[in-house]
């Protein structure tokens, strides 16, 4: 999580010209099988900044420490909201809205905070957990069939969810590249391969990939 590469989606607004008013970032470990257009025309409703895909069912509790919950003036950030998580590796982003109400600040806020107290386990994630989480446009979830990277305990490989699928996304700590070169891939990794362009590689090599990376798209493609 030291690699900056990590953070680059907190800065989108402040990196990309001011002409370029709408992005759709995306975690370098995954492969879109459909058409992009269909996620750029995502319309963000009442003012929302981002769209993603939610998850109300998953343990919201679990991304923030007990420190975090048993202080009042901290935890009260979710008292006017109906927060679920999100993962931030697929996110339509409105840089407008975004650059007005100054969310890298924000996010950097509690970046500072977790610096000096440790709130969160989980790295870059859970600052745009506390700034957008219940206020978050609701994605088809066929847009980010994440969790591919396998089990974070176990190390097991993981299977497709149920229905459509137009994104797959090797997130969690296994990543196809590196058990496709150790040549003990998971099922699903044999779907990564044909995209995989970077050729003669070492597992120490591309062992330290970052998996985060952003693609910008303007008013241009609109």
């Amino acid at each position: 999580m030291e690699n900056p590469l990590n953070y680059a989606r907190n800065y989108l607004g402040d990196i990309l010209d001011l002409c370029v008013d709408r992005v759709i970032y995306l975690d370098s470990d995954l492969v879109v099988v459909d058409d992009i257009h269909k996620l750029w025309n995502t319309a963000l409703t009442n003012s929302r900044v981002i769209g993603a895909p939610e998850y109300c069912h998953a343990n919201f509790t679990k991304y923030f420490t007990d420190g975090f919950w048993s202080d009042p003036v901290l935890s009260r950030v979710f008292h006017s909201r109906r927060p679920c998580y999100f993962n931030t590796g697929v996110m339509v982003m409105d840089l407008v809205r975004w650059r007005e109400g100054n969310y890298r600040k924000r996010i950097e806020n509690w970046m500072e905070i977790q610096r000096k107290r440790r709130i969160y386990e989980l790295g870059s994630l859970p600052p745009f957990l506390l700034v957008f989480a219940g206020n978050v446009e609701a994605i088809d979830h066929k847009w980010n069939q994440h969790g591919l990277g396998g089990d974070n305990v176990r190390g097991s490989c993981r299977s497709l969810h149920t229905g459509p699928v137009s994104l797959l996304h090797w997130s969690g700590k296994g990543k196809p590249w590196v058990r496709l070169d150790a040549r003990n891939p998971c099922p699903l990794d044999h779907l990564w391969k044909p995209y995989d362009l970077y050729k003669g590689s070492s597992i120490k090599d591309r062992s330290s990939f970052p998996s985060s990376i952003f693609l910008g798209f303007s008013s241009y493609l609109s």
